[in-house]
């Protein structure tokens, strides 16, 4: 939910405008966005999110201003294979299935504690009854947490115990996705026969990208790291290269020795750390000091001979080869990268690509 925040900080707020929330619950074929993608829509007509941009999202919007129109909640299928899809010049050729709600009163409360935990970088897993007999509980949500504890309610005692015993069994899983449950509650594997359909969403803790030092390929990594939307923290020894003038964008500049700077730091695995220090002992001080933490991912800078050279010195010190080779380095993905520009976007491609799994 981490694009949409900042619409959803503007209901949390008591904003008097009303809003429709769109999220992506299904895809067939090629489309711009997977489930869990989602768009706020406010009645003035301002939008957070996306989910695809173009014809097909303004297709989807009008929807979402009816639905706001007239307080309901609705399922739209967004055919992108059609005639008229060509004429557009729509090119996914795919079908989308988005579930459009209508943020009333105790939607808005429910919304507020969902950005509660993700301010508090807690993890949680989200289901929403897209599908129901009964159409008074269309919408209605269930939120669990890591330790269980329950918020919200999806409108029957039994339908919460199912929803219950569904997180305890898939509740690791990280893919959103559709859950057919039949009169019984128990789950359908097809998609006919069922009373009830949820969507299963697991919202994790935002990016946390922690840049170890502050040098050259520093500065447009933490530019581009806040343009995707994490929140950026840089470690440096020197003022010079350490100060808010240089990093007028991040959320943390951390002027100190690199030991002590991260003893102070929490590492959790919603952390993506990157090692760009000016040399190989700072390098080796800082991966030495992180790479026993859980952190989501550990990239280091150097060619493959020094990384080599590095990587056995760590192992003659007593770190398994189990936990070095979980180090992305050389860091980035392979695009013959040479500027520091060039190098921060080949760091970012392979943050993302771990991060989508």
């Amino acid at each position: 939910m981490d694009d949409i925040k900042e619409g959803l900080q503007e209901i949390a707020g008591g904003n008097s405008q009303a809003a429709v929330l769109v999220t992506i619950v299904s895809v067939k074929g090629s489309t711009p966005r997977s489930p869990g993608a989602r768009m706020i829509v406010f009645g003035d007509g301002r939008t957070y999110g996306t989910i695809g941009g173009g014809c097909g999202e303004a297709e989807v919007r009008r929807e979402a201003l009816n639905a706001l129109r007239y307080r309901i909640n609705k399922w739209y299928t967004l055919d992108m294979t059609n005639d008229t899809a060509e004429e557009e010049g729509m090119v996914c050729g795919g079908t989308m299935d988005v579930f459009i709600e209508y943020v009333d009163e105790s939607q808005a409360e429910f919304l507020s504690k969902c950005l509660q935990f993700i301010n508090q970088k807690d993890t949680f897993v989200l289901l929403t009854l897209v599908r129901s007999d009964d159409s008074a509980q269309v919408g209605k949500k269930l939120l669990i947490t890591n330790s269980e504890h329950q918020f919200g309610d999806l409108g029957c005692p039994d339908l919460n115990s199912a929803a219950i015993e569904l997180y305890a069994a898939i509740g690791k899983e990280n893919k959103p996705r559709l859950i057919n449950l039949d009169h019984e509650f128990k789950v359908q594997e097809n998609n006919t026969g069922f009373k009830y359909q949820l969507f299963y969403e697991k919202v994790t803790a935002p990016i946390e990208l922690l840049v170890l030092g502050g040098g050259h390929i520093a500065l447009p990594l933490c530019e581009m790291g806040k343009i995707l939307g994490y929140h950026v923290t840089v470690v440096d020894d020197r003022p010079y290269f350490a100060n808010t003038q240089r990093f007028s964008s991040v959320d943390k500049v951390i002027c100190n020795d690199f030991c002590k700077a991260l003893e102070e730091i929490e590492v959790t695995p919603a952390t993506f750390i990157v090692i760009v220090t000016r040399g190989h002992r700072h390098d080796k001080i800082c991966l030495r000091q992180v790479i026993e933490r859980p952190a989501g991912y550990i990239g280091m800078i150097g060619s493959k001979r020094r990384v080599k050279a590095l990587m056995s010195e760590l192992a003659e010190e007593g770190i398994s080869v189990e936990l070095l080779n979980k180090v992305y380095s050389p860091i980035g993905l392979k695009i013959s990268a040479e500027t520091p520009q060039e190098i921060a976007v080949s760091i970012l491609a392979e943050i993302i690509q771990v991060q989508r799994g």
